[in-house]
């Protein structure tokens, strides 16, 4: 805004031209200037008559109340940095400073009546009295930094309230009983545990307490603004008293995990330790509402849990509150080593107002222990405050002492107003400290003794209250001594009832809510496959509407002819490519009420234009759906997304833990892309069942196959997933057919369990002529673990070739070409959980075979080999050997006549055949090179 410049009498036409818009029109200028006009023309009223005015010269007093102007958006704008909100250690110097001289007025003007007071509420005031307003509201234990902010509205919005209340609590004094009662559990607590479990790690909240009843006060806040339901996302610091005195978990459960009577050796879980846990629960507020809680459970990974936050609140949006999310918000508690250092808080943020993401804005509590392991903040970060992460977004700001409960609770039920009003996100950077090292059993002084030095001598929140509390009268003395003794009392209870017990198992619900009748899932369910199909009658009138271009909209020539075969498809040939396989999964699935998302880069159209999922049309950005004419009342969505893989796919797995009732998928623009979202993969999808007892039913797809490439997007790296999978943890399939695609993704929906499913899609099979699949495929049938070979003559077959995926059409094309049927070809199209049984029957069927071998596009180190090798290794049944391109460090060549080179090899050595002489020198070339680097 115009009037936070500093203005001197340079400027004086500039203000002249602002007085004469104003007499022409007042509306037509900033709040701010309206009333200071207001004041200056009352001012002039009050002149002695025949004073001269001159309109080249602006009067001086007229300057001053500019000056005064300057000093209120000063405070506003810079305010934050002279507060009084670091417990423990004194701010940094900032300059410009606040002095007078700084604004151009001086001690002289501190008893002169300014018009400028209208800007903050006061009327015509004394310039002390404005400051000290001004002090009150921008430079004590609260700092806010908002003016930054572009619309007008909201900027008014904090100023009216903060400045209005000096930014300065008033609270009841039940109220204040209510808050010292919250305060008084968490830092008993702690210590309670730190004298029981000596040694044990806990990741203490100690000098960070004040979280506690601030997030009280937000839930109570909350639930009188409308909200019915909280998910919250935090790592391990503080966690176990937030389970507790928050999430209401019993004190004799927690007892229970640290004395390890939580331990079945006959359970098939792996478990986790106690500060990762998640738990769900309802409380009923002090007025009576319902308000359900959902702390998420997570890894060591901070910020790791973020997307999954997101996700799952935006799922309950979707479905449990019929789009309105101003009955659910999302609560992230961060370190404030983690919120400016991790890039997956900045891509979270940036989901905030997109369409296809967007949560109704978040509560950022950010727990300001002004250190990392070891690593002072000055070490940790380039910007001034941990929190200026926000700004990209435009999320105001708080900063508060975590000394001063009562700012803390103010603060964090003015930002669950500002979310509930605006729908964004606020951040609430609570400066405190961390008492012990980074575990109880860590030495801080090592590093930080000057630091440390001064947390040992400070006073806990508790005692800081408790005495504030006394000294107005609020309690007397003795009042939180009863308050300690009790709670402590009641600790000792639980945990003399949990040393009792002989054994204690923890009851975490898997199957209630969204996942009711939805079961754990066996082995012989995984490995077997249920009935698909759907009717010819279906697949037609589904597909009819899925290549109708409307009347009267314009589409790119190339999108109707695209539609004109795929019509052909549907109603002649009735052999269907890739894209109409997958289009036809979700068609029928939306039919028959099942809710399909599909997110990731450019999933819309897809990355190799195959899919054409949502069409924009030729003479504008409007755009069309063919799967939105299906007649269903089932949700379909389909976005793209932000250039994220790491916070989107986090996103995706939140999504589908709310919800497992929809096919959620997310899409890999190319599958390498998954590595930067590898977190999410190991600390989630892979084991987040064995560690939290959490199923999920996600699909992903990634784009894989060698058409020389280069090292790019040649894998997505089969390899990583392989060597993941282990009690039944996940699904993993190479499908070669767009029938065999369409039932696995129909197979994810119609089963009474929910697992993880990653799918190796094609890129140049897209559009080959060979991937096809008749309606016959569709309509009778289901997905295929193992395809056996139907050219061959069993009695005759000597090889076997086992293969995944798009090395299949170039092996079948040489048995083609060649007409060898002595050589059988078998496709394993779910590589995990491996349909070992129907290998071993496929094996029988060739009971002349003297050769197994598995043949892939991939280095001997990649692909499926070495989970296949260690799979059947020393087997008795099936001694597999391999063929594939030799050990590389990186998975594919950049040179297009190598990768041909090397694959005709490939296909050759299948096959015994000669390989030509091209390709043999340029193997022996690739070969004699690398056993000269040392190469096995």
């Amino acid at each position: 805004m115009d009037r936070l410049n500093y203005i001197d009498s340079g400027n004086a036409s500039y203000i002249d031209s602002l007085y004469e818009a104003y007499k022409q029109d007042p509306e037509s200028v900033d709040y701010g200037w309206q009333k200071f006009f207001e004041g200056f023309d009352f001012g002039k009223a009050s002149q002695p008559a025949g004073t001269a005015k001159t309109a080249a010269v602006t009067p001086e007093n007229l300057l001053k109340e500019i000056n005064v102007m300057n000093m209120i958006n000063g405070y506003r704008t810079r305010g934050h940095l002279f507060t009084k909100t670091n417990p423990v250690r004194e701010r940094r110097k900032y300059f410009p400073g606040k002095e007078l001289e700084t604004f151009g007025l001086s001690d002289a003007d501190l008893d002169t009546v300014f018009n400028a007071g209208h800007e903050v509420g006061m009327g015509p005031a004394k310039l002390r009295d404005i400051r000290q307003m001004l002090e009150d509201t921008y430079c004590q234990t609260i700092g806010a930094e908002y003016r930054y902010l572009r619309n007008p509205i909201k900027l008014k919005w904090f100023e009216d309230r903060m400045e209005s209340r000096r930014n300065t609590p008033k609270f009841s004094v039940e109220e204040k009983k209510a808050m010292l009662a919250k305060l008084n559990e968490a830092v008993t607590f702690e210590n309670f545990l730190g004298t029981k479990f000596l040694g044990q790690k806990r990741f203490s909240l100690e000098g960070a307490e004040a979280l506690i009843p601030a997030l009280d006060s937000v839930i109570h806040q909350g639930a009188e603004l409308g909200i019915e339901e909280f998910i919250i996302g935090m790592a391990h610091r503080g966690r176990l008293n937030v389970l507790t005195n928050i999430m209401e978990k019993t004190y004799k459960e927690v007892f229970s995990e640290f004395e390890g009577k939580n331990y079945d050796s006959e359970s098939a879980f792996g478990g986790d330790v106690k500060y990762h846990l998640g738990y769900s629960t309802d409380i009923e507020t002090k007025n009576g509402k319902k308000v359900h809680l959902s702390l998420c459970p997570n890894p060591s990974h901070l910020e790791a849990v973020d997307p999954v936050v997101e996700g799952i609140t935006r799922a309950k949006i979707d479905f449990k509150y019929n789009g309105d999310n101003k009955k659910i918000a999302p609560i992230l508690i961060h370190g404030d080593a983690s919120v400016a250092g991790q890039g997956i808080v900045y891509e979270v943020l940036q989901m905030e107002k997109l369409d296809g993401y967007q949560t109704g804005g978040t509560i950022h509590l950010v727990i300001n222990n002004q250190i990392g392991f070891t690593t002072n903040y000055k070490d940790a970060r380039s910007s001034t405050y941990c929190t200026d992460v926000a700004k990209t977004v435009l999320s105001p700001v708080f900063h508060v002492n975590g000394d001063d409960v009562e700012a803390l609770a103010y603060v964090v039920n003015l930002a669950m107003e500002y979310r509930q009003v605006f729908n964004e996100d606020v951040f609430i950077d609570i400066l405190c400290y961390r008492r012990y090292g980074h575990n109880e059993s860590d030495e801080p002084k090592f590093t930080q003794p000057v630091l440390y030095k001064a947390i040992e001598a400070h006073p806990n929140p508790l005692l800081i209250y408790n005495k504030k509390l006394i000294e107005e009268g609020s309690i007397d003395a003795n009042y939180a001594k009863e308050l300690e003794k009790t709670f402590r009392a009641e600790l000792q209870q639980m945990l003399d009832e949990s040393k009792a017990e002989d054994r204690f198992t923890d009851t975490i619900p898997m199957f209630e809510g969204a996942w009711t009748g939805l079961h754990l899932a066996n082995h012989k369910e995984l490995i077997s496959s249920i009935d698909t199909s759907v009717t010819e009658q279906d697949i037609t009138e589904i597909g009819n509407k899925l290549t109708t271009l409307p009347e009267g909209k314009e589409f790119f020539k190339k999108i109707e002819k695209l539609f004109e075969d795929r019509r052909a498809m549907v109603n002649t040939t009735k052999v269907f490519d890739w894209a109409m396989g997958e289009l036809l999964a979700y068609g029928t699935l939306l039919k028959e009420g099942f809710p399909v998302r599909l997110s990731g880069e450019d999933v819309k159209r897809g990355t190799f234009s195959h899919r054409h999922a949502v069409l924009t049309l030729a003479d504008s950005e409007n755009e069309y759906t063919p799967l939105a004419t299906i007649e269903t009342e089932a949700k379909l969505s389909i976005y793209n997304s932000l250039l994220s893989e790491y916070g989107v796919l986090g996103f995706e797995y939140g999504y589908a833990l709310a919800n497992p009732n929809a096919l959620t998928i997310w899409e890999a623009q190319f599958g390498d892309f998954f590595n930067g979202a590898q977190i999410i993969v190991d600390q989630y999808i892979a084991s987040a069942e064995t560690k939290w007892q959490r199923g999920n039913g996600l699909v992903m797809l990634l784009p894989h196959g060698y058409e020389g490439q280069g090292p790019e997007h040649s894998s997505a790296r089969v390899e990583r997933f392989l060597e993941l999978c282990a009690d039944d943890n996940i699904q993993v399939a190479n499908c070669s057919t767009p029938a065999n695609f369409f039932h696995i993704l129909r197979r994810q929906m119609h089963r009474d369990f929910r697992k993880p499913l990653i799918i190796f899609t094609p890129k140049s099979l897209l559009r080959s002529p060979k991937c096809v699949s008749p309606i016959s495929d569709f309509t009778s049938g289901k997905f295929y673990e193992l395809i056996d070979d139907s050219y061959v003559d069993a009695k005759k077959v000597k090889r076997v070739l086992l293969c995944t995926g798009k090395i299949y059409y170039d092996l079948l094309e040489k048995q083609q070409v060649d007409k060898r049927k002595d050589v059988a070809i078998v496709r394993v199209e779910q590589l995990y959980p491996t349909p070992i049984q129907q290998i071993l029957k496929m094996k029988a069927r060739y009971e002349k075979a003297t050769e197994f071998i598995w043949v892939q596009e991939e280095p001997e180190n990649m692909g499926a080999w070495p989970y296949i090798c260690r799979k059947f290794h020393n087997d008795t049944h099936l001694n597999l050997q391999v063929i594939s391109r030799l050990e590389g460090a990186s998975t594919a060549t950049g040179f297009a006549k190598q990768h041909a080179a090397q694959q005709t090899h490939i296909v050759a050595k299948a096959f015994e055949a000669p390989a030509g002489k091209a390709v043999k020198e340029t193997i022996k070339k690739t070969t004699e090179k690398m056993a000269n680097a040392g190469a096995d």
